[in-house]
């Protein structure tokens, strides 16, 4: 089997791809592996800096994930959704869940 075949993506991705009363995503497997690949990188290799930003600066963490997040829809990397879908992965990585609470981007 192909190695790309073996990817196990989170429902939680698979998800950004479902139009709203839908219920199958409206783009390939393949494509929607790739753009899962991009992101959990992405948030992967956040996690140091993301670190290293919260000791260096001195701020909350909730301040670490919202200038994070505002970085992420500036660039042209990744889409909205993707860029909230990194930032809740990031917080998860980082166990920041207790500190961050319910701050999340929301769907607008």
């Amino acid at each position: 089997m192909p190695e790309h075949n073996q990817t196990v993506i989170p429902r939680s991705f698979v998800d950004l791809f479902i139009p709203r009363g839908a219920s199958r995503p409206n783009a390939s497997r393949e494509h929607i592996a790739a753009r899962y690949d991009l992101c959990e990188d992405l948030a992967q290799a956040l996690t140091d800096p993301a670190r290293a930003r919260l000791l260096e600066l001195g701020i909350a963490e909730t301040d670490v994930v919202e200038r994070t997040y505002a970085g992420l829809r500036a660039g042209p990397v990744v889409d909205e959704p993707e860029a909230r879908w990194v930032v809740r992965r990031l917080v998860e990585l980082l166990d920041w869940q207790a500190a961050v609470g319910a701050w999340m981007p929301d769907a607008g």
